[in-house]
């Protein structure tokens, strides 16, 4: 919880020094990193991957969003250790608050690369700041739902292009 409010208190001091151009279309490429939460923290350590998303324009400050990407979480030994695989694919809406400061929510799908592993439904409201330059930085609550549920704090660090 400290590492996350650090964060959060990073992202509001940045907000105030840079700005972010939010009205054209642009691909980025991020680093995604999640803490598991809730019951899903008894089973994982902590999830690294990467992704690739889309933004195009659809209104003032406002973006539609896609993106797929590919995470690993890492299983905790007592579980037998080990790693389990996603790919995430969402679409969604970002909207922008003041100059660089959004919201975004995104809703699709997560698809287990562990054979008989299935496919779940993701959802992931969050929060994040598009610096000047093309870095952006997002903190989100990701959870995919197929009985039961894999929650976590994720953080994407990105560069815009």
């Amino acid at each position: 919880m400290k590492k996350l409010l650090l964060l959060l208190a990073i992202v509001g001091g940045i907000s105030f020094t840079a700005s972010a151009q939010s009205d054209k279309a642009r691909f980025s490429i991020g680093f995604e990193g999640g803490l598991p939460i809730g019951s899903t923290s008894d089973v994982y350590n902590v999830g690294l991957g990467g992704s690739l998303k889309y933004e195009m324009p659809i209104g003032s400050g406002t973006m539609f969003t896609i993106s797929g990407g590919y995470t690993s979480f890492k299983v905790k030994d007592v579980f037998g250790g080990g790693s389990v695989g996603f790919v995430p694919a969402k679409a969604g809406i970002k909207y922008f608050f003041s100059d660089g400061f959004y919201g975004e929510g995104q809703v699709g799908a997560a698809f287990s690369t562990e054979s008989g592993g299935g496919t779940a439904f993701a959802y992931a409201p969050g929060i994040g700041y598009a610096l000047e330059g093309g870095f952006d930085i997002g903190v989100r609550y990701e959870a995919w739902s197929k009985n039961g549920t894999i929650s976590q704090i994720g953080v994407r660090i990105a560069y815009g292009f």
